[in-house]
């Protein structure tokens, strides 16, 4: 926020159960603060089962929008009037923009924030090889974008069934069942981009395929941020593999979220040290 609070400040801000631990209300407003708006933004604790409600209530208190976490990306997806394609095929939204006329208007800056922090890494998915592990709602974003921006994407699930769901989100993409990958099958070295986008890690657990099957011209990201060095990502460092954690997509799906509410080009350093200074 630029200046003190008063009656003209425009309000957005972040819904979620639980939802303190949020690291967006630290990086909104540095980006507020930055590009020099008289905004603020907030964390709002929802009860659970009233996502709905909580939503549509950002056009009644005249927000400008919200960003929504575990567990209502599915009920914001049913309260807004208008959904992106993206947003509808995914049945999840992470945005919600308050239009002038009052409609609610959903969108998924997941994926897109994943693939613009993929291409601050040097790589372009266009026509790569991308193998995404996992099928939750993360994962499900972005392989639609990878989907989008060109990539051949294969899903690895520990469930063949939700590996296929997730797959079928995307025209030629394949799936395979993690963890126990059949190298004969499929070549996890093979790949250009691979990602962990489960929560391995998070909780000091090893990564989703071994690391000695890959190999310093591949890019791995962990979307874990959460601590920042997983041992999967310290596994691939130690093996010289270029890799990065999740922080870039966070900063990137926030600074998508920012330009559609303030159509401003969104100012990436003041967010990603915003992000970095967060306590861990």
């Amino acid at each position: 926020m630029a200046g003190p609070i008063s009656g003209h400040t425009r309000v957005a801000g972040v819904i979620g159960d639980p939802v303190a631990h949020s690291r967006s209300p630290a990086i909104m407003n540095a980006a507020f603060a930055a590009a020099g708006l008289d905004w603020v933004y907030v964390a709002f604790p929802a009860r659970a089962g009233r996502g709905n409600q909580a939503v549509k209530a950002a056009r009644d208190l005249g927000l400008v929008g919200l960003n929504v976490t575990m567990p209502f990306k599915a009920d914001a997806a049913w309260a807004c009037d208008e959904l992106t394609p993206a947003a509808t095929a995914l049945r999840a939204v992470n945005v919600v923009t308050v239009d002038p006329s009052g409609r609610l208007l959903g969108s998924s800056t997941d994926g897109p924030g994943f693939v613009r922090s993929v291409r601050e890494q040097g790589l372009d998915p266009t026509g790569r090889r991308a193998l995404v592990c996992g099928a939750g709602g993360a994962a499900r974003a972005i392989v639609v974008a990878l989907g989008e921006a060109g990539a051949h994407v294969t899903v690895g699930a520990r469930r063949r069934d939700a590996a296929d769901t997730a797959a079928g989100l995307v025209m030629g993409a394949s799936s395979a069942v993690l963890p126990t990958l059949d190298p004969g099958a499929l070549d996890p070295g093979a790949f250009d981009l691979v990602v962990n986008a489960t929560p391995l890690g998070m909780q000091g657990e090893d990564g989703p395929v071994d690391t000695e099957l890959l190999n310093p011209s591949q890019l791995v990201v962990d979307t874990v941020y959460h601590p920042m060095e997983t041992p999967f990502l310290a596994a691939c460092r130690a093996r010289g593999i270029p890799c990065t954690n999740g922080l870039g997509m966070l900063v990137h799906q926030a600074a998508l979220a920012f330009e559609e509410w303030t159509g401003v080009a969104a100012p990436l350093d003041a967010m990603r040290a915003a992000a970095t200074e967060q306590p861990s």
